[in-house]
């Protein structure tokens, strides 16, 4: 069976919170965001459209989602994308859910991200929607 990845057409920053950080509603009401916390801190992915007053902060990621659902049998998809991608000397943000896996890759190598993975024999969707 051939993997396939839809290309989300937003951006997405990587925000980094105090620990203790209570973020806004604003952030609940979006559609995608994904959480983070551990004692040393507390990541969040959102849409580049939400500004907000973080520690740091990381924009221009695109996301790779895995088409799915995967279920907990399906094994080696982040390390075989995370190897590929790798061997092209692009860093990626892997985020997982239930259901599915998401990669983000700096927008600037989207391009070369894309050609590497279908390369390996990955199907790649990609939106008209260009973020």
């Amino acid at each position: 069976m051939r993997m396939t990845l839809a290309v989300h057409p937003e951006q997405y920053t990587i925000h980094s919170f105090s620990p203790n950080a209570v973020l806004p509603n604003e952030v609940f009401a979006q559609d995608i965001y994904f959480i983070g916390k551990t004692p040393e801190g507390l990541s969040l992915v959102i849409s580049s459209d939400i500004m907000l007053d973080s520690l740091e902060q990381e924009p221009g990621w695109r996301c790779f989602e895995a088409l799915g659902p995967l279920g907990f049998l399906t094994t080696g998809l982040l390390s075989k994308v995370s190897s590929t991608l790798a061997d092209e000397n692009i860093s990626i943000f892997a985020m997982s859910t239930f259901d599915t896996d998401y990669i983000l890759v700096k927008y600037n190598r989207l391009d070369l991200a894309i050609e590497a993975l279908k390369k390996q024999g990955y199907h790649i969707i990609e939106s008209k929607d260009e973020a």
